[in-house]
């Protein structure tokens, strides 16, 4: 398990890029990328490992709406994994709370997000990103 990228949710990429790059250098920003099993899009910004990942919600009932609505911010961490569904087994054992199961996210790879239910630790949402090649729907 490594870390991948931080979440951040913005009402609008395009804005966001333009301010942050005021302030910020990054070796590479992607293009954006939709992904509908959540209703976003979203954007790679590259300064080393891991990335920062911009999130727009594109309808009102996407996940995210609500809080882009009300300004965004950090949204959550990323983990990438090599076996999701062993990854998310054992997470629920250990008491965490499975938000999304597996669902196709960017680059055609399996997500899923978490709440680990820490109460001295209030690191917020987990999503779960299986590595490449590693695909297998349950």
């Amino acid at each position: 398990m490594k870390l991948h990228h931080i979440g951040i949710v913005v009402p609008k990429i395009k804005d966001s890029i333009g301010e942050i790059t005021n302030y910020i250098e990054f070796e590479t920003i992607s293009t954006t990328i939709p992904v509908q099993s959540q209703k976003v899009n979203i954007c790679f910004l590259k300064m080393g490992e891991p990335f920062l990942e911009l999130i727009e919600p594109v309808e009102k009932d996407s996940p995210v709406y609500d809080f882009a609505k009300n300004g965004g911010g950090i949204h959550h961490l990323c983990f990438e994994v090599s076996d999701i569904h062993t990854q998310l087994a054992s997470m629920e054992n250990n008491g965490a709370t499975i938000l999304v199961k597996p669902v196709i996210g960017f680059d055609k790879r399996l997500i899923a997000f978490v709440d680990l239910n820490m109460k001295n630790t209030k690191c917020g949402l987990i999503e779960l990103l299986e590595s490449k090649n590693q695909m297998k729907i349950n």
